[in-house]
C-alpha cells in the first residue's frame, strides 16, 4: 500500500514541481526585464513624445549590446516577450468600449477606414517597390494604420516575427511619430484646419496615442479630445485584423504540419488573448469598468507592454538592425506620408476638411 501512496503523491505533485520549475527559470530573465521597463517608464514619463514602450526597445538593445544575456535569462525574456505581451493587450482592451465608434460619427469613419485601406495596401505595394517583404513589412503596414508600438506588440504576438524586425518597425514608427508632433500642429494652422479636422488628422495620421495626444492638445481648441476618441476607434481596427492573421498562421502551421486546414478548432484560429481582449472591451461598453479606472488601467497596460518590448530588445543585437539596411526605413516613409495625405484627401472628399 505505500509504495502506491508514494506513487499517487508524486503524481500529484509533478504539476506543481513542474510550475515551480518554469517560475524558477523565467525569473531571473524577467525580472531584468522589468527592472528595464520601470527605468523606461521613468524615462518616457519625463519625454511623452517618445513614451515608454520606445524606451524600453531601445534600453533593452542597449543593455543586450553591453552584457550579452546568456541562457540564464533567456526563458524569461521569451516569457516577458510573449505572455506578457499578450496580457498587455488584454488590459488595455479594458480602457476600449466597442461604442466609441458611434461616439466618433458615422462621418468620420470613411476616412479611418480609407486610411487604413490606404495604408495595407501601400505597404504591400511598396514593400515589394523597395524589397521589403515579410514580417517586417507586415509590422510596418500594421503599425502604421493602426497605433503604432501596440498594434506591432499584438501583431506580434501572433506572428512571432523576429525580435530585429520587431525592433525596426518601432523605430521607423517612432522615426515619424516625432516628426508628425513637431509638424503637424503648425501644417494645420497653415492649411486652416478647423479643430475637428485636425482631429481627424492627427487620430487617422499619427501612430502612438501619445504622440496624437501631444499633437492635437499642441494645436488647440476641440483638437485634442477630438483627436483621442478618432485614434482610440482606429485602435479598435486592431480586432479583425489580428483575427485575419492569426488565421493565416493557423493555416499555415497545420500545413506544415500536414494536419487538414478546413478542420481546424477554433481555438487554433482565434487566440486567446485576442478574445480577452474583446470580452474586456464587451465589459467596458457594457459600464462595467468605470471610466475612474482607466488611467491606471492605461498605465498598468503600457508598462506591460513596456515590460514585453525590453524583453525583445534583451533578446537582440545591434548588428541584427544593421543588415536589414535602410529600406525599411523608406518603406515607413512612404506609408507615413501616404495616409497622412490620403486622410486630408478623404476630408475633402466626404466634407468634414
Amino acid at each position: 500500500m505505500a509504495p502506491t501512496a508514494d506513487r499517487a503523491s508524486s503524481t500529484t505533485d509533478a504539476p506543481t514541481a513542474s510550475f515551480t520549475d518554469r517560475a524558477r527559470d523565467r525569473l531571473p530573465g524577467l525580472a531584468v526585464a522589468l527592472l528595464v521597463a520601470a527605468v523606461a517608464t521613468a524615462a518616457g514619463t519625463e519625454t511623452p513624445v517618445i513614451g515608454g514602450p520606445v524606451f524600453g526597445i531601445v534600453l533593452g538593445v542597449l543593455v543586450a549590446t553591453v552584457l550579452r544575456p546568456g541562457d540564464r535569462l533567456r526563458p524569461g525574456l521569451a516569457f516577458a516577450s510573449r505572455p506578457v505581451l499578450q496580457t498587455s493587450i488584454v488590459v488595455l482592451g479594458l480602457t476600449l468600449s466597442l461604442a466609441q465608434i458611434a461616439h466618433v460619427g458615422l462621418t468620420s469613419l470613411p476616412v479611418m477606414l480609407g486610411t487604413l485601406a490606404v495604408a495595407l495596401a501601400g505597404a504591400w505595394g511598396l514593400g515589394r517597390l523597395l524589397g521589403v517583404r515579410g514580417d517586417a513589412q507586415l509590422l510596418i503596414g500594421v503599425g502604421t494604420a493602426i497605433c503604432g508600438a501596440s498594434a506591432i506588440a499584438a501583431t506580434q504576438a501572433v506572428i512571432r516575427a523576429k525580435e530585429s524586425q520587431v525592433a525596426y518597425a518601432i523605430g521607423t514608427i517612432f522615426t515619424f511619430n516625432v516628426v508628425a508632433v513637431l509638424t503637424f500642429p503648425q501644417l494645420g494652422h497653415l492649411m486652416g484646419l478647423a479643430p475637428h479636422a485636425f482631429g481627424l488628422w492627427a487620430g487617422t495620421a499619427i501612430n502612438d496615442t501619445s504622440s496624437v495626444v501631444a499633437a492635437g492638445y499642441a494645436f488647440g481648441g476641440d483638437a485634442g479630445p477630438y483627436s483621442v476618441i478618432v485614434k482610440l476607434t482606429r485602435t479598435l481596427m486592431l480586432i479583425p485584423i489580428v483575427l485575419v492573421l492569426a488565421t493565416r498562421v493557423a493555416r499555415r502551421d497545420a500545413e506544415a504540419a500536414g494536419e487538414r486546414t478546413h478542420s481546424l478548432p477554433w481555438r487554433k484560429l482565434v487566440p486567446t488573448f485576442l478574445i480577452g481582449f474583446v470580452v474586456a472591451s464587451a465589459l467596458t461598453s457594457a459600464g462595467l469598468v468605470p471610466e475612474a479606472w482607466h488611467p491606471a488601467i492605461t498605465t498598468i497596460g503600457t508598462f506591460l507592454i513596456t515590460t514585453a518590448l525590453a524583453g525583445i530588445g534583451l533578446s537582440m543585437r545591434l548588428s541584427d538592425v544593421r543588415r536589414a539596411g535602410p529600406r525599411p526605413l523608406l518603406l515607413g516613409a512612404g506609408l507615413w506620408i501616404l495616409v497622412g495625405a490620403s486622410s486630408l484627401l478623404l476630408q475633402a472628399v466626404t466634407g468634414t476638411l
